[in-house]
């Protein structure tokens, strides 16, 4: 680091050091120690001297976008970026010995310099240039002011902006980088819009100027506003602009031109002023604004939403006046600017925070002396940083949270929605706020909002509670403890507990008093807001543990709908349908029923609902379909068919037909007692449909044959009992039975035995013609027997007439009878003639067999192994394939049975395998035998065109454990 001797030469020998490099002073100096002090004792406002030594005297400095801009009085120009401070560029505005710069004035995105000249002239310089150009229009004209166009502003043209001079006249113009051909200087049009002295009052000139475009309405999307400010004068300009591409304020003034703008005076003194607004956001509205006047800052609220078309959109007005000073006259200060809740005023010698909440000023600074007197304040609106200068020196000013004591202000002007909104983020601070505002509101007997305040606090529950008790407030206790139980955890149980049972005693007192009074509107709202309450999670887990204290609690009140509603919210159906069943309403009992789940429910309410309302209970059982067990509605069925009551015998039909003819039940309980419910019905109809519907095959039937046949016995149904004998195979009872009720049911009967027990039915047919001839003498009807069936003959029935009886009656019978025996006669010699034709053909047929010959050529392959036919024993066959004899075994072998294999092997040994000692004993007949033998099991057919390939068509071409080798072959 260089020493101070050095730093002096290098000054000396004129370098240009960067005075922004070396490190930043704070001040005042502190001790070594370190100072451990939390965030809210640290102060709002604390100074900091920026190491920077300028050239010559600091005429004046602009601060945008963490860009500084320093004039200085020999008509230098210092611009510096913040966020890289070793790269400083110098300008140099004119070589003019006898001008000097007046003003400079830098647009919010850092991007446009206007540097504006005693002389009256002005220069503009771009950010990326180092060489300012001359504005030719604005030649002749001291600006004091000008108001950028934030909302669109480029790095190539500034859009139209407004200039205000020291002579009172407002200006537009738009001014680019670069000149353009036949356009007369850099800006591209230059209008005066306005002369504020044009009204006769004395000359003033312009200190302050801003526009800003209202909020888009249906109305007009072109609506300006324009704040104009001289020493003693506020102007508003309220109106539409018009343009494109460059606005134009032109239409809008044009409004004033005979009818002269209204404004605001201030009376006082001052050498200049000073117009200042606070923007929350960049590019968003200003929310304040601040004018210095003689008689004090004067500020307040723009509200860009006015109710009505005035032309004041300022509200909340206030004038700041100046503190006196030593019993001396108030002395205003040089220069002010606006922070969100702050009026900062620069004065000679100090700088001073005065609060716009509470008009007090908060924070004072005497500046030392030695850096001379203060010049001028500016503030960054982008990065919101405060910056103050005098003619050797800049302060910056670093804002630590400037609204951490905003609650307290807005807190003692009682306005507590706003001290909640800037103490959020203090639980403490925030508590304060809200207990204050609890005992406003309850002092002032807002009983019901005092509640919510209270309950958001941490104010003794007990004190509070007995607050609203004192006062008789029930509704304001109740909405106390609804607020406190949401506030409590899930682990908070005992708490809980406690709140929820309380506040159920409330409700139900409440209810219980609107009941009485009859207040039925009152009741119906208080009612629904208690059962909300009881549906919310939190109470139902923590009733679902306190169930019975609960029960207890309501039914002490009488209150049985709001008892039930709590039954049903708990799904505890069971009591909901008892206490039904008790008050003898069995149509909600059921209503309930059905609504629930739980089938053990159906099978315990279900004798009792099946006694007053069957039909109902019936239809209920039917649209659970499978759900219920049929087996265990049976008590219910029983006990009431016991009682001979015809209605729940009706509708327990109804119910196990459905059972078994849409749901398909088999079980032979349901399909006994449906058995014997029919059995009990004065028409067969409905029984005998079941049974033919249940068919006749004992196996397949679902009741107890046996029993069903008791009963039907008991009960005198013959037909069933026919229906009954023949399912179980007894076609004599049947019969029998039958010829007691319908010789033709009998006669059906009788046909029903299988047709190759032909005793059976010949007998059966004997019972029923013997019936007929002996008990009904009908022999026209017994002849008629004879053409029914086909086993009778007339001599079968002939024993059963009586000697009286003329062989008239069935001579036709004993003709056809006789007719039938010589035409089956005939039909058994033509059957042997024919099996004696067919027999000489197969003879004949074997002969030419044996003679006949297949010639096999010397190439033929066996077609299984394709080796050489000839090499071996073969077989051919009439489809012309060729096996190998041992090749055909092995293949004919897994298709035959046990014993058949075990025959092949033992045949094939005896032919094949034979020691020769043994074979020269063996007899040609004997072989050609075993030969025989051999080929009638193995070369009866081929094994490829025979009946084996048609039993194998459905094996696959690898079997499975082939499968791997096959596989490995073809990889």
């Amino acid at each position: 680091m260089a020493s101070i001797l050095d730093q002096y030469l290098q000054a000396s020998a004129g370098e240009n050091l960067n005075p922004f490099l070396g490190p930043d002073v704070t001040e005042p100096i502190l001790t070594g120690y370190v100072d451990v002090r939390s965030e809210d004792e640290v102060p709002i406002f604390r100074r900091q001297k920026i190491n920077f030594r300028p050239p010559s005297n600091i005429v004046d400095v602009a601060v945008s976008n963490n860009i500084v801009a320093i004039a200085l009085n020999n008509n230098e120009l210092m611009r510096l970026d913040l966020s890289n401070p070793s790269e400083i560029d110098r300008v140099d505005i004119t070589k003019r010995v006898d001008d000097s710069i007046h003003r400079i004035f830098l647009d919010p995105t850092a991007r446009h310099l206007i540097v504006c000249m005693k002389s009256q002239e002005s220069f503009y310089l771009a950010r990326n240039s180092k060489k300012p150009k001359p504005l030719a229009k604005m030649k002749g004209h001291l600006i004091n002011a000008i108001a950028w166009n934030k909302a669109k502003l480029t790095e190539s043209s500034t859009q139209t902006i407004l200039l205000g001079t020291s002579k009172g006249l407002i200006f537009q113009t738009e001014i680019e980088p670069e000149e353009k051909f036949f356009q007369g200087g850099l800006e591209k049009f230059w209008k005066q819009l306005y002369d504020v002295n044009s009204s006769g009052d004395p000359e003033e000139s312009i200190y302050g100027i801003m526009f800003e475009k209202f909020p888009a309405s249906p109305k007009s999307d072109r609506k300006y506003f324009i704040m104009v400010s001289t020493l003693s004068r506020m102007y508003q300009f309220i109106g539409d602009a018009s343009g494109t591409d460059s606005l134009d304020f032109q239409p809008l003034f044009a409004e004033y031109e005979n009818n002269p703008a209204p404004f605001l005076q201030m009376p006082g003194h001052l050498e200049a002023s000073e117009l200042v607004l606070f923007y929350p956001k960049v590019r968003g509205l200003p929310r304040t604004f601040a004018w210095l006047t003689g008689s004090g800052v004067y500020f307040g609220h723009l509200d860009f939403n006015p109710q009505d078309s005035s032309d004041n959109i300022t509200t909340e007005t206030k004038l700041l006046q100046y503190k006196l000073s030593g019993g001396m006259e108030a002395v205003p200060p040089l220069s002010v600017g606006l922070t969100g809740f702050h009026a900062l005023m620069l004065y000679k010698n100090r700088f001073e925070a005065v609060s716009l909440l509470s008009e007090q000023a908060v924070f004072e600074d005497q500046l030392p002396p030695r850096y001379g007197a203060m010049r001028g304040l500016c503030i960054d609106s982008v990065k919101k940083t405060v910056w103050i200068f005098s003619d050797s020196a800049i302060f910056q000013y670093h804002v630590t949270r400037e609204s951490r004591d905003v609650w307290r202000m807005y807190l003692e002007r009682g306005e507590f929605e706003l001290a909640k909104e800037y103490c959020k983020d203090n639980p403490a601070n925030l508590d304060k706020v809200l207990t204050k505002q609890a005992e406003e509101l309850f002092d002032s007997k807002s009983y019901s909002f005092a509640a919510k305040c209270y309950a958001q606090t941490q104010v003794s529950f007990e004190e509070v509670a007995l607050k609203f008790i004192q006062v008789e407030e029930r509704q304001a206790l109740r909405m106390f403890l609804l607020k406190k139980l949401d506030s409590l955890k899930n682990q908070d149980k005992t708490q809980m507990t406690m709140l929820i049972m309380w506040l159920i005693e409330l409700y139900l007192n409440d209810l219980g008093g609107l009941k009485e009074e009859g207040a039925i509107a009152k009741h119906e709202d208080l009612e629904d807001e208690f059962r909300k309450f009881l549906a919310q999670t939190k109470v139902k887990t923590c009733l679902d543990q306190n169930r019975k204290t609960a029960y207890e609690l309501i039914a002490s009140h009488g209150d049985v709908e709001n008892l039930i509603f709590f039954a049903m919210l708990m799904q505890d159906f069971e009591h909901v349908i008892s206490h039904h069943i008790q008050h003898d309403d069995f149509v909600a009992a059921l209503d309930v029923l059905t609504k629930q789940t739980d089938t053990e429910l159906y099978y315990k309410f279900s004798p009792v609902l099946m006694q007053h309302i069957p039909r109902q209970t019936v239809t209920a059982w039917i649209e659970q379909k499978k759900k219920l067990d049929p087996r265990r509605l049976i008590p219910a069925l029983v006990h009431y068919h016991q009682q001979g009551k015809s209605t729940q015998t009706e509708e327990a039909i109804r119910y196990l037909e459905i059972c078994i003819e849409r749901l398909g039940n088999r079980d032979q309980a349901i399909h006994n007692y449906l058995l014997s419910l029919y059995i009990e019905q004065e028409d067969d109809l409905s029984l005998l449909r079941y049974l033919q519907m249940q068919g006749q095959d004992p196996e397949e039937v679902c009741y107890d044959l046996k029993y069903a046949l008791r009963l039907c016995s008991e009960h005198n149904k013959q037909k069933a009992c026919v229906h009954i004998y023949s399912t179980m195979g007894l076609f004599e009872e049947a019969v029998d039975l039958s010829l007691k009720v319908d010789v033709d049911l009998a006669k059906i009967q009788a046909q029903k035995p299988p047709e190759d027990d032909e005793v059976l039915r010949k007998k059966l047919w004997l019972r029923i013609a013997r019936h007929v001839v002996e008990e009904e003498r009908d022999v026209k009807k017994a002849m008629e027997f004879l053409n029914q069936c086909e086993l009778l003959k007339i001599e079968d029935i002939l024993p059963f007439f009586q000697d009286f009886v003329t062989i008239d009656h069935f001579k036709d019978a004993i003709c056809s009878s006789l007719h039938e025996y010589n035409q089956h006669i005939e039909e058994l010699k033509s059957e042997m003639q024919e099996a004696t034709e067919s027999a000489r053909t197969i003879r004949a047929g074997i002969h030419e067999m044996r003679n006949k010959y297949s010639i096999v050529p010397a190439q033929e392959k066996c077609s299984i192994c394709s080796y050489p036919l000839l090499t071996r024993g073969f077989y051919v066959f009439p489809c012309h394939h060729a096996f190998h004899c041992d090749c055909l075994k092995n293949e004919i072998l897994p298709n035959l049975k046990e014993k058949q294999r075990a025959k092949v092997q033992d045949l094939f040994n005896q032919l094949y395998r034979t020691p020769r000692s043994d074979s020269a004993t063996a007899t040609p007949a004997s072989r050609e035998s075993l030969k025989n033998e051999l080929d009638d099991l193995i070369a009866s057919e081929c094994l490829y065109c025979g009946e084996i390939m048609i039993r194998t068509i459905d094996q696959p071409f690898i079997l499975p454990e082939e499968y791997n080798s096959v596989l490995e072959s073809w990889m």
